[in-house]
């Protein structure tokens, strides 16, 4: 055996060791250090070459950028806690609620709104469940279309910056955070629109299954509703602006005053003060959030470990060269490279989470599309938009997960009076995997819907470009270049003499 047949084979049992259940991390560290010692009694490379495992490890933990999770995780953790979901989504349900479907419209624009606060799946499905749920089973919403808006509002914080996962795009494919923040407002925005349009096509379709509220369930209306609605969007408004503002991750912005990580910083200091207005800055809240930052982060770096050992056997087995050729030389050119990564991701996050894709395959798949000349934002929120769905696939979505559990828990303290079936929740996902697949074909064709907001590329044309070089005085301008070089010759060996 050959390390050229050696690589496709650790390729197949990095996939066949990730679906096995294990700890990826430490799965993925066994694996790699099992095959770096194969291949050093095999002779395809020294053992000195295993011994850059220490500096590449050391390489992960001084990564500033890495620090920018923490504190994104910290702001999501708190502005969970704090209340502004319950309050947009009663102000948002009685300002929408009397239109056909005006319940699903609401649950979807506050999915927006704390998506791009909190970054964090679990809370946002749950905290919406608790709230819309008893109301729109009360009101007659169908069963199916109401566990899918809200397991599809809550995935939205996958894609709408400041995205953690789209932090860690830019780190494994070595762009600038701001840039992917730009680039994914616009998919953004289009998975807001399709999923409104579904609600507004479902309400001409079939009325029964988005009913209206009758305006005389509304506890608050005129001046009173608006002002409940901006109290929560307000304040939110002015930390997303802040936070992704200072980083230029906001179309129009094209400077940074601020880094990732000071962005960060200052985004979980806003939270703060969110938590604080809204009269729920207390220890416990504080501790269960610092907690749950300490969780996510020491995850991200024990997968970075592990990712980190696999990947550089795989490359010193010359892995990176295989994949490169295998994936080039599919038919189709960039299309089809793109379509062949996407259904390969969409069936391996019915079993993997975003981190360990993002960590693991990601690097794989960089440098052959930057070889094949797609820009790599463009790839990097492809990639994001088609990793939402890994929580939204039956069986075995988190989302869903997160949604039976609560949907049990609100049967069992009385606040629905029919226990939600896990056959509604299932087949209720599919339309919106099914609208989520379509944007990812709306990207692939139309990367414009990436790139719309970025900065535009600066065109120099270098036959215009004029070098000037200053002239001597002590040279009159009848003395020819010949004499010049002369003299600078003398000189030179002048100074070589002394």
């Amino acid at each position: 055996m050959t390390a050229e047949q050696f690589a496709p084979l650790m390729f197949f049992g990095l996939i066949i060791v990730m679906l096995i259940g294990f700890p990826v991390a430490f799965s993925l560290s066994a694996l790699g250090l099992f095959c770096g010692l194969y291949a050093v009694n095999m002779g395809w490379f020294p053992f000195n070459f295993l011994g850059n495992l220490p500096a590449n490890v050391f390489g992960i933990l001084s990564n500033e950028l890495l620090l920018a999770i923490p504190f994104f995780t910290l702001m999501g953790s708190l502005l969970e806690k704090c209340g502004l979901a319950e309050d947009m989504l009663d102000s948002m349900g009685q300002l929408f609620g009397p239109a056909r479907g005006g319940l699903g419209y609401s649950v979807i624009i506050v999915g927006f709104i704390l998506g791009a606060i909190t970054g964090t799946v679990a809370g946002q499905v749950i905290a919406m469940a608790m709230i819309s749920l008893p109301v729109m089973i009360r009101y007659g919403y169908d069963m199916r279309y109401a566990t899918g808006v809200l397991a599809a509002s809550g995935t939205i914080t996958q894609l709408v910056p400041p995205s953690l996962v789209l932090v860690v795009m830019a780190d494994q494919l070595g762009q600038s955070v701001g840039d992917m923040y730009k680039g994914a407002w616009g998919p953004s925005i289009l998975q807001i629109i399709f999923f409104a349009l579904y609600t507004f096509f479902l309400g001409r379709l079939f009325p029964n299954h988005v009913p209206g509220v009758p305006k005389e369930a509304r506890t608050l209306n005129g001046l009173a509703l608006w002002k409940k609605c901006l109290r929560g969007i307000i304040p939110s408004a002015i930390l997303i602006f802040a936070v992704l503002g200072s980083m230029g991750g906001l179309p129009g912005i094209n400077t940074a005053i601020a880094t990732p990580t000071e962005a960060g910083a200052m985004g979980a200091v806003g939270a703060f003060i969110l938590a604080w207005v809204h009269n729920r800055l207390d220890w416990p809240t504080v501790k269960d959030a610092i907690g749950g930052t300490m969780r996510i982060t020491a995850m991200v770096v024990f997968i970075l470990i592990g990712s980190r050992v696999f990947s550089l056997v795989f490359q010193g087995v010359d892995g990176g060269i295989w994949i490169e050729h295998f994936l080039s030389g599919l038919p189709g050119g960039q299309t089809g490279f793109l379509i062949a990564v996407n259904i390969f991701i969409f069936f391996l996050a019915f079993f993997l989470d975003f981190f360990e894709i993002a960590f693991i395959i990601l690097p794989m798949l960089g440098p052959v599309a930057a070889k094949m000349g797609i820009d790599l934002i463009w790839f990097g929120v492809l990639i994001c938009v088609n990793m939402q769905t890994s929580f939204m696939h039956p069986p075995f979505g988190f989302a869903l997960f997160y949604l039976r559990g609560i949907s049990d828990t609100l049967f069992k303290n009385g606040s629905i009076e029919k226990k939600v079936e896990s056959r509604d929740i299932y087949l209720g996902a599919i339309p919106w995997v099914i609208l989520q697949l379509m944007l990812v074909v709306v990207v692939i064709f139309f990367p414009q819907t990436v790139t719309v907001f970025l900065d535009k590329p600066i065109d120099i044309d270098i036959n215009s470009i004029q070098i000037e070089a200053p002239v001597d005085d002590n040279y009159g301008s009848n003395i020819d270049n010949d004499q010049r070089i002369k003299d600078l010759y003398d000189s030179l060996n002048s100074e070589s003499k002394k």
